[in-house]
């Protein structure tokens, strides 16, 4: 099956998101920083935690993850600081 979105590798950070992790106070230094980031082609990068293995038997059925998806956590403060960054549903 053919997908309709394929991810740009060579697209680059735009800007952020929301809050830093050190303004939200989540991060212990510089690792372990979940953020939220728009892409210079309008695409989203999330950072966050590689959750995957513990979460693939108990998926929703009607989601899948393909073989080069991986399902990340992040601290609910850092999508909800992201709230007024994120751009309205175009129709």
């Amino acid at each position: 099956m053919k997908r309709s979105w394929e991810a740009n590798a060579s697209a680059e950070f735009h800007h952020r998101l929301g809050r830093s992790p050190a303004e939200l106070e989540i991060t212990g230094g510089r690792d372990g920083c979940p953020d939220i980031w728009q892409l210079d082609n309008g695409d989203i990068a999330v950072i966050g935690r590689d959750m995957t293995h513990a979460y693939a038997h108990r998926l929703p059925t009607d989601v899948v993850l393909a073989e080069d998806e991986r399902l990340v956590v992040l601290p609910a403060a850092t999508l909800s600081s992201a709230k007024p960054d994120i751009p309205d549903a175009r129709p």
